[in-house]
């Protein structure tokens, strides 16, 4: 049976959507982005949350930027703009904020509060639904959009997000989508075994901007241990191969989790952090610096709308 939980911890407003029968449990933050802020199931009698994300309120509120958009909202696009500067429809746009090595980085809803719009549970599932509405605060982004987010857990420890974005506006935009999450298997990067179906690298310049070319690349199309490989790169995902498209294993603890992103993120962006304890795995529709190269950029008309999902799945391994 599935059931829908409100409470306020450490600052946050928590909607938690439960499945009692597996006892596993997802926390959403409406207030910071729409985050997944927990996704947690139990081994042996303990809980194990895989998500790594902020200790309260104030700690979001304070080093969400610095702690590297830690489960983040990418929208309306992904990762980076190259100086924050874009051409849409003959005109130039400047972004104001956030800046970091002469890029924006990661969209304009990451910290904005969602509001809630429906809640549902029952036997089968149970889901949250949040909308903002953007209302062009960015006058490097000056239109009109709203941003509604599913989460919904169902059985067999599965957790899927479904993105809507609405045009608002009188003509059309440009749009990317994505998410920011960081997972964490219980032990170092180093010892876990990952595997994604890639062909193809996005090959970047120096300062991480895609170069637009691609570069053949199939180093983790079956499980393999990390080790000491560093990420921080862009792929393009292989959508004729069997789901789930990305495995995250510790054989250790015999854990893991599935990424099976539908066709609506075609792109892969994988970064490990120095502390090389978690790992963030993005869904993305486009590439980064989209708004400039067109790698995986849409153009929405106006009164329309654009769906993109994902799902995250554990698996206990015998």
């Amino acid at each position: 049976m599935f059931s829908i939980d409100k409470r306020e911890e450490n600052g946050f407003e928590k909607v938690i959507l439960t499945d009692s029968k597996a006892n596993t449990y997802a926390t959403i933050i409406p207030a910071c982005g729409a985050i997944l802020h927990e996704f947690v199931t139990h081994r042996n009698g303990r809980a194990f949350n895989i998500i790594e994300s902020y200790d309260s309120a104030s700690d979001f509120r304070d080093h969400v930027e610095t702690k590297g958009f830690l489960g983040c909202k990418l929208s309306p696009f992904v990762c980076r703009i190259n100086r924050g500067i874009y051409h849409f429809a003959g005109k130039k746009y400047k972004l104001k904020k956030n800046y970091l090595n002469k890029s924006v980085l990661h969209g304009k809803l990451y910290d904005k509060p969602f509001g809630l719009m429906q809640e549902t549970a029952g036997e089968l599932y149970a889901s949250v639904t949040m909308k903002y509405e953007y209302r062009g605060e960015d006058p490097g982004y000056p239109f009109n959009y709203d941003c509604v987010v599913k989460w919904q857990l169902e059985k067999d420890n599965k957790l899927s997000v479904t993105t809507e974005c609405i045009n608002k506006d009188e003509g059309a935009i440009p749009m990317q989508d994505g998410w920011h999450p960081y997972f964490n298997l219980g032990d170092v990067i180093d010892e876990l075994q990952l595997q994604f179906q890639s062909n193809e690298m996005v090959e970047f310049n120096n300062e991480l901007i895609p170069t637009q070319n691609l570069i053949k690349y199939t180093g983790f199309n079956s499980l393999k241990k990390i080790g000491n490989t560093f990420f921080d790169n862009c792929f393009t995902l292989n959508m004729e191969a069997g789901q789930p498209l990305c495995v995250l294993r510790n054989p250790a603890k015999k854990i893991e989790i599935e990424i099976a992103p539908e066709k609506s993120y075609p792109y892969l962006q994988i970064y490990i952090p120095p502390h090389r304890k978690s790992i963030a795995i993005e869904n993305i529709s486009g590439a980064p610096d989209g708004f400039n190269n067109g790698m995986g950029l849409i153009t929405l008309l106006p009164a329309t709308s654009v769906l993109f999902k994902t799902s995250y799945r554990i698996n206990h391994l015998k």
